[in-house]
């Protein structure tokens, strides 16, 4: 599909929700997907990430008519309430260590990779979970926008409502305090000789 063409497509939606009520059926269903592989990886439990996807569209559906723009700016609006939501629902520890329990889990249950044991790659999947959940949920998003969700760097700036300059620089401050946090952590979790 040609990039002029999809564009627009968003704006004719928004204007037959109040005549077509399969109209929002087919804007969720474009997105779902996108938001809930974002939610999976912010949350790292698939039915949390469920739950939550599903807070973010009804949240969606309740501000619809404030939103102005093509589809690109829908995406970027879709996508801040959707870090607003995850971000609200990490806020409370009791659910933060649910996560990091179902964080260990996920990754015990992932396939071994050619280079490492199952057990070194789930630790390092755990030890990653736990530093990524440490963060201040500003470097959460941006980390798992550009390197799970694989966004450029424009398009995380459109999610942030600032200058690519400003997601690049947000983005390379969350990966120093990754690196903190798993080093940190690391040392926590490694016994001394």
């Amino acid at each position: 599909m040609r990039a002029g063409t999809r564009k627009n497509r968003i704006v004719p939606l928004l204007v037959e929700l109040d005549n077509d009520p399969g109209a929002f059926d087919r804007l969720y269903r474009r997105y779902y997907d996108d938001v809930f592989r974002y939610c999976v990886h912010r949350l790292f439990n698939r039915t949390v990430a469920m739950d939550v996807t599903s807070e973010i569209f009804l949240k969606v559906v309740k501000n619809i008519r404030r939103f102005r723009g093509d589809e690109q700016v829908f995406r970027g609006w879709l996508f801040r309430i959707a870090s607003n939501t995850i971000n609200s629902y990490l806020r409370d520890k009791f659910k933060q260590k649910k996560l990091l329990q179902a964080a260990a889990e996920y990754a015990a249950s992932n396939p071994e990779s050619p280079q490492d044991s199952g057990d070194e790659k789930g630790a390092r999947l755990t030890l990653l979970a736990r530093a990524q959940l440490a963060l201040k949920p500003r470097y959460q998003m941006v980390i798992t926008l550009r390197f799970f969700e694989k966004m450029s760097y424009t398009e995380i700036a459109g999610i942030l409502g600032s200058s690519e300059a400003t997601a690049r620089s947000r983005v390379s401050r969350a990966l120093v305090q990754l690196r903190k946090k798993m080093t940190a952590f690391e040392k926590l979790t490694t016994p001394e000789v």
